[in-house]
């Protein structure tokens, strides 16, 4: 039986542990946490700085480069908040794993999970579109699925799962061949299908073909798509194989961000882009949608 940290409290003079150390992990699989990946920065900083308002448990930014994490922490003190801090590369399987452990150790799982890391390259950049297809799907969708795979089984019952996705997955899909597009929107898609896609789209890219195979001039686009879809094939899982743990997973976009990625003239600041992702992540408990949804300012969009 699942006890309130409140009802909990009053067994412990009876339950206590003998061993000091075990009594202190005990304690720290009771405690609340969230993850945000990719978050020294931009939107993800200011969803750190929300969570840290609102959220009732530990909070962890985390990013890449230790440096700047630590600096992104020390920032966010020296503002009254305490967020902690883990480093963590999506790209890299041995750092993701390693995450995974230590949140699993240390607090029995995870309660929410905001898949907030991505990339983008700049619309002059000169790079090949086979390159950017590669380069941009390796992190926005293939890092993003490693993330969900390794952390999903360790989300905590109640827990709440957000990927930031993008307007443009939407934008993208109709731009796609109606083919595809009857894929992407199809509630039988198996993640194994939507893997074979988006390596699909990736190599077609790289041999120019990409356009006469229905796909969009948009690499930051299909990954995007890639990452809704994603989240829909993974909100269904969990209704059919956890559905007594009532966890909720979506994807949302949060505008138009001004960042490093979308530039100085985005019409929201990354406080207002951080709005949707911090609502999915704190919707009550009990709460049975959105789930499996693509939302916008707070509101289910169609797809």
């Amino acid at each position: 039986m699942l006890l309130s940290q409140e009802r909990f409290c009053h067994f412990l003079p009876e339950s206590l542990p003998d061993n000091l150390t075990s009594y202190t992990l005990f304690i720290s699989a009771m405690t609340k946490v969230a993850l945000v990946t990719g978050s020294n920065k931009g939107i993800g900083l200011a969803i750190v700085q929300s969570l840290c308002k609102q959220y009732g448990g530990d909070v962890y930014l985390s990013s890449r480069d230790v440096g700047r994490g630590t600096a992104a922490v020390e920032k966010l003190q020296s503002e009254g908040l305490k967020p902690f801090f883990r480093q963590l590369d999506i790209t890299d399987p041995e750092s993701v794993r390693a995450a995974r452990d230590f949140f699993k150790e240390k607090y029995g799982g995870v309660d929410v999970l905001i898949n907030n890391a991505g990339m983008a390259f700049k619309v002059a950049d000169t790079t090949p579109f086979g390159t950017q297809a590669k380069v941009t799907l390796k992190t926005n969708f293939f890092a993003t699925r490693d993330m969900c795979n390794e952390f999903l089984p360790i989300i905590k019952p109640g827990g709440r799962v957000v990927n930031v996705s993008s307007i443009m997955s939407s934008i993208a899909l109709n731009r796609c061949s109606p083919e595809l597009q009857a894929r992407f929107r199809s509630s039988d898609i198996t993640e194994e299908e939507l893997v074979g896609l988006m390596e699909r789209f990736v190599k077609e890219a790289q041999d120019g073909v990409h356009s006469k195979g229905g796909w969009p001039d948009t690499a930051y686009g299909i990954s995007k798509t890639g990452v809704t879809v994603l989240s829909r094939i993974h909100a269904r899982k969990l209704r059919q194989e956890r559905p007594a743990d009532q966890i909720l997973l979506n994807a949302c976009c949060p505008g138009w961000v001004r960042t490093d990625m979308a530039g100085p003239k985005a019409t929201k600041s990354p406080e207002e882009g951080a709005i949707t992702p911090v609502y999915l992540a704190l919707l009550p408990a009990g709460a049975e949608e959105p789930h499996g949804q693509f939302v916008s300012d707070k509101m289910v969009q169609p797809w």
